[in-house]
């Protein structure tokens, strides 16, 4: 698996954030809006102690009530002000949170739609999961609300320190000097903290990452008895982020009472000398009950700014990966002049597809992994219309990279693959897979029925066409005896139904798909004999008049093979028919009296 790229989440890169807020500006109506409020809100907060300087000079000290009614209904309204500008900001950065989000996921799923089998070959399901998932939520969190409340404390520290000055420069001044110390602190405290949260972060996606593991290989972990010891590495994972997160609350818990012992001083401060120059005449007592609450108010929105670019730097890692996966290139891309003639991966220009017949050829071509591995050198096949060919070999032959070539999930290193005398390069993917048939030897299901997994191969096929498919590949008896028939669920990955089942159905959807290419991975390998007998009649039906590669396990299924390629380190060292090649009493003949041999075995002592 992938190798994770190490990220700078050191300082802040704005122009990954400006990438970033780009999606927030396709709301842009929304976020002019939810911006005005919060100006709107931070401007009434700066007004609040000046509506208190007001009623302690004009009502309060000279116990004067004119006027009274007319302030308070001026308060009340600020109130009201302020309060519907709180839900309004709650309400629109809430959907703009959820519209970035969405916005994000739908571009990443579509590039995952996009990239090559070589992109899955490296990168961990877990790693992708952590992506979609938290990073994508934690980006969009930090876009619509903290920028936002970027902006609400910068409006506000700035109103206060400007009215600070404008009522007594001098005890302004005094009341501000505490405020380098703050500063320093933030940025010490903030380091601390982001060392910890970077780790907890780490930890977290390979937690994610265990958690996939843990799921897929359930049935594996119960059978090998290792209970006990993974659960032993998943609690060592879970203790390191645990330790961690401790480490940062507790560095956290620190930095709190030290703001707001800083902020007493700003307050004794501004009570002691503002307090003697009240006496002495020099203030009014208003402006100090003014000073006093501006003082109070100050660190608020200083402490949150450091708070935000803080949790800015941290979340920079997040950032990072998420636009490293959007930029993430295919290794297989149609060029322009491809994708103006014949359409790019999900808008075909079907009207200009030349039909295909079936004939596949290779030319010298040669593939290698980007892991450097060589798989084929200066491989060369020629397979005409309706062909069958069989490819046989020990594991690691290159039989799955060959049908992998067939259907264009990877490209050839060197040389040529051509569909009917043309270089499949020079036609986009959509015109190649849409004519093309796979079954693995897993097959997969998705959640749904069973009429929806059929109708993933042809969203309009009619409940005729679906029966008559079903039932040619002899599947129709167990679907019908299933509760609901063709519209029972079958389950997450088709849970629900035995692999023989699922086959069945991945055969009678590649039917109602009709492909002119159809590939056919080791579906026998992993069934019992009364199935595979109506899986291999099933299979005969599907590759009628259909050029056919099928990676054989069971050698006694591809008797009828046209050809049967003999693959042995990316190079055919046999071909033939069946009969041929057993004539020739070679690799063939070999394997296939060697494994008839183990089945007999096996017959007889069951």
């Amino acid at each position: 698996m992938m190798q994770e790229k190490t990220y700078n989440d050191q300082k802040i890169d704005l122009r990954v954030w400006k990438r970033l807020v780009s999606y927030a500006l396709r709301s842009k109506g929304r976020v002019i809006t939810t911006m005005a409020v919060m100006m709107m809100v931070a401007v009434i907060d700066l007004v609040y102690p000046l509506m208190t300087r007001y009623a302690i000079n004009n009502f309060i000290l000279p116990q004067n009530t004119n006027g009274v009614w007319l302030f308070g209904a001026l308060y009340l309204l600020l109130v009201l002000m302020q309060s519907t500008g709180v839900f309004l900001f709650v309400r629109g950065a809430g959907r703009l949170e959820r519209d970035i989000s969405f916005d994000i996921r739908q571009e990443t799923f579509t590039k995952l739609q996009q990239l090559s089998f070589s992109f899955y070959d490296t990168t961990s399901v877990g790693w992708l999961m952590a992506r979609m998932g938290s990073d994508v939520a934690r980006i969009s969190e930090m876009i619509a609300w903290s920028i936002i409340d970027l902006m609400w404390g910068g409006c506000f520290a700035l109103g206060v320190v400007v009215i600070l000055l404008s009522l007594n420069w001098k005890l302004g001044l005094l009341v501000l000097i505490v405020t380098p110390v703050l500063a320093v602190l933030c940025v010490i405290f903030q380091r601390k903290i982001l060392v910890q949260q970077r780790n907890v972060r780490k930890v977290n996606s390979r937690i994610t990452g265990s958690f996939n593991e843990g799921i897929m290989g359930a049935v594996t972990t119960k059978t090998l008895v290792r209970e006990q010891a993974a659960q032993e590495e998943f609690s060592q994972l879970t203790g390191e982020m645990y330790q961690s997160s401790l480490r940062a609350a507790s560095l956290s818990a620190l930095f709190t009472p030290l703001v707001f012992n800083l902020g007493a001083i700003s307050v004794a401060l501004a009570l002691s000398v503002g307090g003697n120059m009240t006496l002495s005449g020099w203030m009014d007592l208003g402006t100090l009950a003014a000073f006093v609450s501006y003082a109070t108010q100050l660190f608020d929105p200083i402490q949150q700014l450091a708070n935000i670019l803080a949790e800015m730097q941290s979340a920079q890692a997040s950032a990072e990966r998420v636009i490293d996966l959007m930029d993430t290139q295919s290794d297989i891309v149609d060029s322009p002049s491809i994708v103006e003639s014949y359409g790019d991966l999900f808008e075909g220009k079907k009207e200009n597809w030349p039909p295909i017949v079936g004939k596949v050829e290779f030319r010298d071509v040669t593939f290698r992994y980007k892991t450097g591995e060589t798989v084929l050198k200066h491989f060369n096949l020629t397979v005409e219309p309706g062909q069958t060919i069989a490819l046989v070999g020990e594991t690691g032959a290159g039989k799955s990279t060959i049908v992998n070539l067939v259907c264009r999930f990877y490209e050839p290193s060197e040389g040529e693959v051509l569909i009917d005398g043309t270089d499949y390069r020079n036609r986009s993917q959509l015109w190649l897979q849409s004519s093309l048939g796979y079954v693995l030897q897993a097959p997969h299901l998705f959640s749904g029925t069973v009429a929806d997994n059929l109708r993933f191969a042809k969203p309009n096929a009619t409940d005729e066409e679906i029966r008559k498919a079903a039932q040619m590949v002899h599947a129709e008896e167990f679907i019908l005896n299933l509760p609901g028939g063709y519209n029972a669920q079958v389950g997450e990955g088709g849970g629900k139904l035995s692999t023989g089942q699922k086959q069945l159905l991945s055969l009678a959807r590649v039917l109602l798909a009709d492909p002119k290419i159809f590939i056919l991975d080791e579906a026998t390998s992993s069934i019992d004999t009364e199935t595979e007998a109506l899986i291999q009649d099933a299979i005969q039906t599907v590759l009628a008049g259909r050029t056919s590669f099928i990676v054989a396990h069971r050698l006694s299924t591809i008797r009828s093979a046209h050809r049967i390629l003999v693959i042995r380190a990316g190079t055919i060292i046999e071909s033939g028919s069946h009969d041929e090649l057993m004539n020739q009493k070679g690799a063939y003949y070999s394997l296939y009296t060697h494994q008839y041999r183990n089945e007999a075995t096996q017959a007889i002592m069951q």
